[in-house]
């Protein structure tokens, strides 16, 4: 709980999926069994990825990078279509469900058909994996993506890059019409994003935000600094590094979600955690990529806020990110325990406890505690699991994140709903067997 750990507590979820009241010290309480935690949001995820996981583990002929990565995530994704990511969606949702995750950021970019043109409700591709989510109960947060041009100073899209793109009049359609459809949701929230400094023009990204904002869409995500490359196309373009440029030209403040930031100065760093937004950070996507890792322990110094996110999906696992955040550090600097928060600090419980507060502020949800007025979006944690079993207190989250990976999560609630229940998802064969069948027809389509 916020001031700490508690035996024995009852909690009571109103009929909009809120808590009510959290009591402590009620005896009946101990016969759940298991160990509550705040649920986890997964700031950062591009669905339609999940179904590309582990095609593009084979060596090139030259070096290998993000950028040979991506064409081959580019021809995978050329001709999935709105019934096979509603598909990857769901499946990939349950799997968050089952790990831990009580809400997703979809950071969606894959808008039109395969030669560009719209579907004919613009907004169709995002509404699948809205509808995903709602079916198998998770939060979600929309996150339809600006996403115009091909490289830095307004270069043409790419033929492979012609389902992403929107101009800001399309952009914002896709907005209000998310917003329409969640708007007696409490559990749906419409956010905004720019893909990328490289795929946006400055006029045109103010033009979204103000849009956005008079519709009331108001976290608003970028992918930044995330490859050097990124980061020398950025200086000969514009004469100053990534992060910098977007401090200098936009009012980044609270609601705003910085995914990746890789790459910054020590100016950078203190600029950012200033600034009070969230820094996104997804390990396993960065490791695979061989993007770089955060310059974690000045940020977190500093007060900046963070979460995590999987990205990509090559790892659907909260245990996972937050472990190889932590692991990232201790090879940089060569010692232990780097994100601790201090000296006697569990770094287990500050890890969770930042990214939880910081994926609920990314996500724009009033969630990410166990707390009367929050929304009752919490996990239950099997406490017998050999690795668990004789852990109290911070011990569990030390143990549950840094001991290996089996899933120990029991029970997951969103909204007050038990979605998992030990360990299933009530329709998870059937949604499994849904995917198997789309991934049999993306692959012959290859």
């Amino acid at each position: 709980m916020p001031e700490g750990w508690a035996d024995d507590v009852s909690i009571e979820i109103d009929d909009a999926g809120s808590i009510s009241a959290v009591e402590t010290g009620v005896a009946a309480a101990a016969a759940a069994g298991g160990c509550a935690l705040p649920g986890i949001a997964n700031l950062h995820s591009h669905a339609h990825q999940r179904a590309m996981a582990g095609l593009a583990e084979r060596a090139g002929d030259a070096s290998d990078s993000f950028w040979t990565w991506r064409t081959t995530m580019y021809g995978f994704l050329d001709s999935i279509e709105p019934h096979q990511l509603y598909a990857i969606a769901a499946q990939l949702y349950v799997e968050m469900l089952k790990a831990g995750y009580t809400r997703v950021a979809e950071f969606q970019y894959l808008h039109h058909q395969g030669d560009g043109s719209h579907y004919d409700n613009i907004a169709e591709m995002s509404l699948q994996t809205l509808a995903a989510a709602n079916d198998v109960g998770l939060g979600i947060t929309n996150v339809p993506v600006y996403y115009q041009f091909g490289g830095f100073d307004c270069a043409p899209i790419s033929d492979q890059q012609r389902r992403f793109a929107n101009d800001p009049h399309n952009i914002l359609s896709i907005v209000k019409l998310l917003q329409e459809q969640g708007r007696n949701d409490p559990n749906v929230i419409t956010a905004v994003a720019a893909h990328s400094l490289r795929a946006i023009s400055k006029q045109g990204f103010a033009e979204v935000l103000a849009g956005a904002d008079a519709l009331g869409a108001k976290p608003v995500h970028i992918h930044i600094a995330e490859q050097i490359r990124e980061v020398d196309e950025c200086i000969n373009w514009s004469g100053v590094r990534p992060v910098d440029y977007l401090l200098d030209n936009f009012d980044v403040d609270a609601n705003w979600s910085l995914i990746h930031a890789t790459h910054m100065t020590e100016g950078e760093t203190t600029r950012l955690a200033n600034s009070g937004a969230v820094a996104g950070i997804c390990p396993t996507t960065e490791g695979n990529l061989g993007d770089g890792l955060f310059n974690a322990k000045p940020y977190l110094q500093q007060g900046g806020k963070l979460g995590i996110g999987s990205d990509s999906h090559i790892s659907v696992s909260p245990v996972e990110e937050l472990r190889w955040f932590e692991y990232g550090q201790r090879l940089i600097h060569h010692t232990r325990n780097q994100l601790s928060g201090g000296p006697q600090r569990s770094t287990g419980r500050n890890l969770f406890e930042v990214a939880t507060a910081g994926g609920a502020q990314a996500c724009g949800h009033n969630s990410g505690a166990i707390a009367v007025g929050k929304r009752a979006d919490f996990i239950v944690l099997d406490i017998t699991k050999p690795l668990l079993c004789e852990r109290s207190g911070d011990e569990i989250l030390d143990s549950w994140i840094f001991s290996g990976n089996d899933n120990a999560v029991r029970d997951v609630y969103v909204g007050g709903a038990r979605v998992i229940e030990n360990g299933h998802h009530y329709y998870e064969s059937k949604i499994n067997q849904r995917f198997q069948a789309t991934l049999k027809e993306l692959t012959a389509s290859l």
